[in-house]
């Protein structure tokens, strides 16, 4: 049998592919780097940079052109503000007092001094507060701007507890002082029948002749208007007035205080009590209401200075 040569010419020229993993790999090609996809991430990266970088600005400017408004608001408003404070706007027309019993519309008009040009914005308040403090009867003062002209100054006075029969230097004669609950001289009562007496509040009177005196008091006894009363045998009488508490304390009216040991209290049916030192009071007073209720058809004097051993005199 014959065999099929193969043509040596058609063999011998054609070249056997070589497997591709068998190619040689250009230089160019192995050294180029694979530099696409960090390319992508950088070119992202930028562009998200550049957005930030925007809004940014933009609410910069925002904020910028706020803070730009709020001092145009701030700078007008101060403006016209300085435009009304200076104006004549809100002029004081009317100065009501409430409160006051014991000074005259005079004395508050010169306590108070309110400047006639002034106005509810202008006006000082302090320092007219402090001005009317300055009398003795004014405990406390609150003034009020009552829009549109009005000034309201309300005052709290201290109210007459008690009228001292005070000696004077040479102790031929009495003055009349008024003394407030908290012990602060009020003022010399004038005479009713001087020209002092003509520009003192009516009130005063009528309160002098409606507390109780204190009486006999030893010379040399001072007192100072706007002052606490520091004398001892003064003292003793107004804590025996203040600290009794029974329905004695409404019938005193009058206390003899030549001395603390001989401090007496006269009633209003005229009954004389010998209390002496404001000590014990309580235990004096109920002394003083049995002794009474076991005597209804009274009695003239009781001394109660030593309240364990009391004495009486009856009718």
């Amino acid at each position: 049998m014959l065999q099929d040569v193969p043509e040596v010419g058609k063999t011998a020229g054609k070249v056997k592919p070589e497997p591709e993993e068998m190619r040689p790999v250009p230089e160019d090609a192995q050294e180029q780097p694979q530099e696409q996809p960090e390319l992508v991430s950088t070119s992202v990266g930028a562009i998200r940079r550049q957005e930030r970088a925007k809004r940014l600005k933009r609410s910069s400017r925002r904020y910028l052109m706020k803070f730009i408004v709020a001092i145009g608001v701030i700078v007008a408003l101060v403006a016209g503000w300085a435009a009304l404070y200076n104006s004549p706007a809100f002029s004081i027309s009317s100065v009501q007092v409430n409160g006051v019993e014991h000074l005259t519309s005079d004395e508050m008009t010169q306590l108070a001094a309110v400047p006639s040009d002034t106005t509810l914005l202008r006006v000082d308040t302090d320092t007219i507060a402090a001005r009317v403090k300055q009398s003795s009867w004014v405990k406390d003062v609150q003034i009020n701007r009552v829009f549109p002209s009005t000034l309201e100054i309300n005052v709290t006075e201290r109210p007459v507890l008690a009228v001292v029969e005070m000696p004077n230097k040479s102790g031929t004669s009495t003055k009349r002082w008024a003394i407030a609950d908290d012990r602060m001289w009020l003022m010399p009562i004038p005479d009713e029948d001087t020209e002092a007496a003509q520009t003192t509040s009516a009130k005063i009177y009528e309160d002098a002749n409606n507390v109780v005196q204190i009486v006999d008091l030893p010379y040399g006894t001072g007192a100072q208007i706007g002052q606490i009363c520091e004398d001892d045998t003064v003292n003793n009488a107004l804590s025996i007035l203040q600290e009794m508490t029974t329905e004695l304390s409404g019938q005193v009216v009058k206390i003899s205080a030549a001395s603390i040991a001989e401090t007496s209290l006269y009633l209003e049916n005229g009954v004389e009590i010998a209390f002496g030192s404001a000590e014990d009071i309580r235990d004096k007073e109920r002394t003083i209401l049995k002794i009474m209720e076991e005597h209804p058809d009274g009695v003239t004097y009781i001394n109660v200075r030593i309240v364990e051993n009391p004495t009486w005199r009856s009718l």
